[in-house]
Order: structure tokens, then sequence, then C-alpha cells
């Protein structure tokens, strides 16, 4: 052999390495990564979903690595796989929802079904940021997907913006999670600055006790009314339903773990990889990504304000006024909003109880933010 030889093989050798290739851009989105991993192994914030995230980001920002692209035969690669089965699919949003009705006790609701309202006003931001979106340049589908973010539900934004616009789907999901963990910082001061001590001094009236046949027949009752107003979200609240009727059955108990625990934490991480192998540098680091971040907090802070707003509404026709702390439970980031209205409830009062009441709205929330994707995705198609 030849030195030209050897030249030529330890040429190729090195070629076939990436090292050689690594950009600024690629440095930058590591230092992204380790931001999003370090909320959730040293500050804790949804860890289930940020640290997969941020690995998923990381990995992807490698040179040459074969993950998010198609072999040579045409099969998709590991990441893509799960991407493309997942949530091009838009099978993991269904199935995270099936998880969260198996771990949900609707009992707060039936039992105060006025809290609806709660969920609904909530929701001021989604059409608030849609708008906002539309006048700085965005079509009609983006704005959909850009504004449901507010709601803090980032299945249904997963759901929404694969069905709409999947083009901003890492954006998208990365925003919705990342405002969900932040929950605890943001919510507080906006409480606080929209209620008066004496506001947040409210105690509210013990929850009646609900029986298990209503907690049976809610699920049914609510998956005819929401599928016959909006059909276009039957997936995600049929199998939300779905959940919580194996939960209240209490005779299909293995279905119950495995949907609420097992299967749930699987399709986490093959969701958690997925959304952050999406944010490569050459589609993260432009305007547009960027901006729907800021909008993300706008639309978030906006549904805060209207969940509150909404209850101090409501107190001005109630004889049994509803502590306006529990407003901010209308976002569905269940259970986290519901804790941090307990927790604020609490600095001014540490026998005022407001959990089970903030689980009302919380709950609200989630069909809430269901049936605005789903009006959108009736506009707009999908």
């Amino acid at each position: 052999m030849s030195a030209y030889d050897v030249y030529e093989m330890f040429k190729g050798t090195i070629d076939t390495m990436g090292i050689l290739s690594i950009s600024w851009q690629m440095l930058l989105m590591w230092a992204i990564a380790a931001f999003f991993m370090y909320l959730a192994i040293v500050k804790n914030f949804e860890p289930l979903l940020l640290l997969p995230i941020g690995f998923g980001i990381f990995i992807v920002n490698f040179p040459m690595v074969p993950l998010m692209g198609y072999t040579s035969a045409g099969h998709p690669e590991l990441i893509k796989f799960f991407y493309h089965y997942g949530l091009e699919w838009e099978i993991i949003p269904c199935v995270i929802f099936l998880g969260l009705g198996a771990l949900t006790d609707f009992g707060p609701l039936i039992a105060n079904p006025k809290m609806l309202l709660v969920g609904a006003g909530a929701q001021l931001g989604v059409f608030v940021t849609f708008t906002g979106c539309v006048m700085a340049g965005f079509t009609l589908k983006e704005a959909a997907s850009v504004g449901i973010i507010g709601g803090a539900d980032g299945p249904t934004t997963i759901y929404l913006t694969q069905k709409l616009a999947p083009e901003l789907l890492g954006a998208n999901a990365l925003a919705a999670y990342s405002y969900m963990a932040m929950v605890p910082l943001i919510q507080p001061p906006i409480m606080k600055m929209m209620t008066t001590k004496a506001e947040r001094l409210i105690k509210m009236r013990q929850l009646r006790a609900v029986s298990q046949t209503e907690k049976i027949c809610y699920p049914l009752v609510s998956t005819i009314v929401i599928i016959l107003l909006v059909p276009a979200v039957a997936p995600l609240m049929g199998m939300f339903m779905l959940g919580n009727l194996f939960k209240e059955s209490g005779v299909v108990a293995r279905l119950t773990e495995t949907s609420g625990n097992a299967l749930m934490n699987i399709v986490t991480i093959f969701l958690g990889v997925s959304v952050g192998a999406t944010m490569h540098w050459s589609a993260f680091l432009s305007p547009k990504p960027l901006f729907i971040f800021s909008l993300g907090m706008v639309d978030f802070v906006v549904c805060t304000i209207g969940g509150v707003a909404t209850v101090k509404l409501m107190n001005l026709f109630l004889k049994d006024k509803i502590n306006p702390l529990i407003g901010n439970a209308g976002v569905s980031a269940v259970p986290m909003a519901a804790r941090v209205s307990h927790v604020v409830g609490q600095e001014y009062d540490k026998k005022n109880y407001l959990l089970m009441h903030a689980m009302g709205p919380n709950l609200a929330g989630v069909m809430g933010s269901a049936a605005a994707a789903g009006l959108f995705i009736a506009m707009f198609g999908g």
C-alpha cells in the first residue's frame, strides 16, 4: 500500500467524522438544549418532558447524524420513525390524553359546574394571540397553531399544530411545554396584581359529595356534548373520556394502571425526543420561531388574566363568592395551575384550602383548550 493510499484512507476516515463540521449554530443549540435540561434536572420544571425534549434538541444538532432523515432504502431513521408514526399520525397526543383521563377525577367540576365558565374565560389569550398573529403576517393556520399555546396544553398544541402548521411543531411544542413548566413563576404576580387582599381571603364552601354514578355518567355525557358540538376534537376528547371511564368504572384496574402509568410514560419518551429533534438549528434559528416564543408568553399571560377576570365578573352575580385566585387554573396545565392557586391562597390564610376548588376550572381548561383547537380545525381545515 502506497503512502498516497494511506493518505486517502486516512482522509476518508476523517471525512466520515463530524468533528470538522461543527458550526456555531450547533453550539448555540447545544446551549439551548443544556438550558432545558438544566430546568428539568436542577429546577425540576416539568422534568418528564423537558429532559427528553432537551436531549432531543442536543442530539439532533450534531453534524451528519442519521436520526431525522431517511435511509437510502427510503425508510425513516430512528427519531424520524417515532416522529412519523407518533406525531404525524397524531397517535401520541391521543394516547397521552387517554393516560390523563385515567388520572383525572372530575368530582370538583361535577360538584361545581360553574367552573366551566372559568375554563372558557381562560381561553381569552388563545383568540387574542390568534388575532395578533394574523396582524403580524402569519397565515390563518399558523396563527391558530400559535394561539393555542396559551391554553398550556402540550398534547393539544401538538395535535393542532400537526394538522394546521406542521412546520411550526418544534417551536410551538417547546413554547407550550416551557410555559407549562414555568406556571409557578409566571402566574402568581398576575394573580396578585388582579386581586385585592379581601378577594384573596374569600373562603369557598366545601364541595358537595359526588356519587360514583355521577362520575361514571360524566365522561359519557361529556363525550356526547363535546363531540356533537366540536366533532374535530373527537380523537383527543374521546380518548380522554375513555381513560376516565376506565378509572371511574372500577372494573378495569389493570387498564387504568397501564393507561395512566406505563403506557403514558412510554409515549412521553417518544414525544419529548421527537419534539426536541424537530429543533434543528436550520429550522429554529430564524425570526419566526423566536417570535413564536415571545407570542407564547403574551398568550399565556392573557389566558391567566382571562381566567381571573372571569371569576371577578361571575362574583358580581353570585351570592356565594368564588375566590378569584382559582381563576388562573382555567389554563389546562393540570395540576400545576391548581397547585399555584392553593399556594398563593395559603400565603394570605393558612386555613384556606383552594386546591380542590381550583381543580374544577383546571379540568374545564383542558376541555376548553381542546374545544378551541377543534374550532380552529373546523374553521381552517386539517
